[in-house]
């Protein structure tokens, strides 16, 4: 079950995972927060029951997201990921060796200490005025423009003066986009044509990879992260959808039949329906592809075989070879 409630509420943590969480923003991605993305794709990726929270209260550490579980309270999401391998017997990484989960815990460590601030960067720097159009704030009214506004060029400072702590804001524009490039490159080379970050099962790396590269997807329009993803980055943009396809189904993006790099589409038709935040109930286990071997029609997200370009391992190679001798 994964149920969010209509009304934020008093609400008991007894036997359930409470999480924390920003307000869903409006143009129907879940979160602008990688690490709340992060985490509750985690949640459903592990198939953990969970109800969320949007109050916008941070934890006692200034953390969000944050969970309740039985009344203990955990932020930080590597934290609450030991948390809950520990009380409730979860492990997405059963199947890793040591030397995986070295490399695993290494690229996290890539994502969201470095990639994380490039991004953040992009969204509340560079994209402001775009980012401040997917803000939804609580309680709306007259002043609700004003108020996002306010908030935005707020949160602008804040990153700017956390990135300049951190040391990567003391580079030009032009350095930290170089930087994101390579993190973006370093990611797609490990990742290559397989299914997942780390072979073809899942890890819980692949939250953490999800939720940050979900933001150039979704929420960077017209910005050098989202035309790297969808262009010559390619694999990682079929990653995202992988993911997306599997785990979010009440996700819908207008954009699910794309063919990527296609520059002659018109942004101007783009729409995007918000994701609706009402109780609902499901299983991952309905999401498992299903279908007879010899049943399929090719579509847009097919390669010439008819397999999902999203839902399969795809050998690039082999499809472009075949793409070059039509």
């Amino acid at each position: 079950m994964w149920a969010t409630p209509w009304k934020q509420q008093e609400i008991d943590s007894k036997d359930a995972i409470i999480l924390h969480q920003f307000a869903r923003p409006n143009n129907g991605v879940p979160s602008l927060s990688p690490f709340c993305l992060k985490m509750e794709t985690y949640l459903r990726m592990a198939d953990l029951p969970y109800q969320n929270y949007f109050g916008g209260k941070l934890s006692a550490q200034g953390k969000m997201p944050w969970i309740e579980y039985n009344h203990e309270k955990v932020s930080g999401t590597e934290f609450i990921i030991d948390f809950l391998e520990e009380k409730l017997g979860v492990n997405l990484n059963k199947n890793l060796g040591p030397h995986e989960r070295a490399i695993s815990r290494a690229v996290t460590k890539m994502v969201e200490e470095h990639f994380y601030w490039t991004l953040a960067y992009c969204q509340w720097v560079d994209n402001l005025n775009e980012t401040r159009k997917m803000l939804s704030l609580s309680g709306g009214g007259p002043f609700s423009n004003l108020l996002r506004w306010v908030v935005c060029h707020i949160t602008k400072g804040i990153v700017k003066r956390e990135m300049h702590g951190h040391g990567i804001g003391r580079f030009s524009e032009e350095e930290i986009y170089m930087l994101m490039e390579k993190d973006m490159r370093s990611l797609a080379g490990l990742l290559g044509d397989k299914k997942y970050i780390m072979g073809p099962k899942l890890s819980t790396l692949d939250a953490t990879v999800f939720g940050h590269l979900a933001q150039a997807m979704w929420t960077l329009p017209g910005t050098r992260p989202e035309r790297l993803i969808k262009g010559e980055l390619i694999n990682l943009a079929m990653y995202c959808e992988r993911i997306r396809r599997k785990f979010w189904p009440e996700w819908h993006h207008d954009d699910d039949n794309t063919i990527y790099e296609s520059e002659e589409s018109s942004e101007g038709s783009k729409t995007h329906t918000p994701l609706l935040d009402f109780s609902f109930y499901s299983r991952t286990e309905t999401f498992e592809d299903e279908g007879a071997e010899n049943s399929f029609s090719r579509t847009p997200d097919t390669d010439f075989t008819g397999h999902s370009l999203f839902d399969s391992d795809v050998d690039m190679d082999d499809y472009t070879d075949h793409e070059q001798c039509k």
